[in-house]
């Protein structure tokens, strides 16, 4: 495996994980997320848990670009990034909503909101991960 590229990457899937998941999960939802009331942690307490969701974020990233590095094709990289993007989404999105939805109290309507918001999350980061990977 080439490090420096894998690390190349991993930074830049984190920097758009973290973006994307700011403009998702902090702006897009934010008001969904009050309303919900004492099942969210209130501002200040979810601050005081920040290096936990950058752990979290640093070992997705991590896990994205080794998984990609190891099943990249010679084909064009743009639709792998898409296709890989997509995967992620089922994975990281859909299916954990839906298991959040199952498990928790959560309102339907906000569940269809971070599936669909989703898609800024998993979408971007296939794209960019493959960019740094294309031939």
């Amino acid at each position: 495996m080439n490090w420096k590229r894998y690390a190349i990457a991993v930074a830049a899937v984190f920097v758009v994980i973290l973006a994307s998941g700011f403009v998702v999960h902090g702006t897009l939802l934010s008001e969904d997320y009050r309303a919900l009331g004492p099942i969210m942690r209130s501002e200040e307490d979810a601050m005081s848990h920040l290096p936990y969701m950058l752990l979290a974020q640093l070992l997705m990233a991590l896990a994205i670009v080794w998984i990609y590095a190891k099943g990249v094709e010679p084909k064009p990289w743009l639709g792998q990034g898409v296709r890989f993007g997509l995967a992620l989404w089922v994975l990281t999105g859909v299916a954990i909503y839906l298991i959040y939805y199952a498990v928790e109290p959560l309102p339907s309507s906000l569940v269809v909101k971070q599936i669909v918001y989703g898609l800024l999350e998993g979408v971007p980061a296939g794209i960019v991960v493959a960019a740094i990977y294309r031939k």
